[in-house]
């Protein structure tokens, strides 16, 4: 008998609750009374947070003329979807690694970029949007390895050797990354278009949000170290961007992600 996503969640005890300073930050963000000013009160109490937005914002990433020394500063010059990008990314670090590995966090920092650039060449979907889309498109491989960390070696011996994830993880487990992480999605109560391109990045013609999902599933395909053969026609006709195109945002990709990388890991 087949199990299925909910199944397996089910077995997992301790399902990962969303970092609280993550929570924090989206809730201030979604309210619009609120203001980068409740943004540096959260941080004021994390100050590995802090020290971390503080080294981003001074590197090569931003490009900033003048040292930022201050929170606050740092927040205005930033804005608010910039800060909450970095808030995640830097709340997210000990789960992705404790669960997927350096690769896996490598992977997701590349892929935010990715879809953040595409975003901002295509504008159809805010780039700030776009790059917690890519940042979060394979949060489900963390309850795939919690479920089962043996297992899922397995999954990722199978797709080394040329076999596509999706199969590798039916085969094992009879439910995949995608299914997964839409159900962790709604736990954590993300955004319908966030849980939408996270369930949709392998076979975005059957989300509701067909573009927004063939763009995750885009920049997916180019985040990783050998770019992953993808539907061209599709793309073209989802986003009305050609080959040629992708490759040259690749290559700007690459070196913004590398930058982007060092300095959150040097944390």
């Amino acid at each position: 008998m087949a199990i299925n996503a909910q199944e397996v969640l089910d077995k997992i005890k301790e399902i990962p609750a969303m970092p609280n300073v993550i929570v924090k930050a989206l809730g201030i963000i979604k309210d619009d009374t609120s203001g980068t000013k409740e943004l540096s009160e959260i941080m004021a109490y994390d100050q590995a947070l802090t020290s971390q937005v503080l080294k981003l914002v001074n590197s090569a990433y931003y490009g900033f003329a003048q040292e930022i020394t201050s929170v606050n500063k740092a927040l205005a010059l930033l804005g608010m979807t910039q800060t909450k990008n970095i808030i995640i990314a830097v709340a997210m670090k000990p789960m992705l690694t404790s669960q997927g590995g350096r690769d896996m966090w490598k992977h997701s920092l590349k892929c935010a970029v990715a879809a953040e650039a595409l975003a901002q060449k295509l504008g159809i979907i805010d780039p700030g949007d776009a790059f917690t889309v890519g940042f979060l498109h394979d949060i489900g491989k963390i309850l795939l390895n919690i479920v089962d960390t043996m297992t899922y070696q397995k999954v990722r011996t199978a797709v080394k050797n040329g076999m596509d994830v999706i199969d590798a993880e039916n085969d094992e487990f009879e439910t995949n990354h995608c299914d997964m992480g839409f159900l962790l999605a709604k736990k954590w109560k993300l955004s319908v278009l966030l849980a939408n391109c996270i369930k949709y990045h392998h076979d975005p013609l059957s989300s509701s949000m067909p573009q927004v999902s063939t763009l995750a599933y885009l920049a997916n395909k180019i985040s990783h170290e050998e770019p992953d053969v993808y539907d061209e026609e599709m793309v073209k006709e989802q986003l009305g961007i050609e080959v040629s195109e992708v490759m040259k945002i690749r290559e700007d990709i690459e070196e913004k992600a590398n930058v982007l990388f060092s300095q959150l890991n040097a944390g």
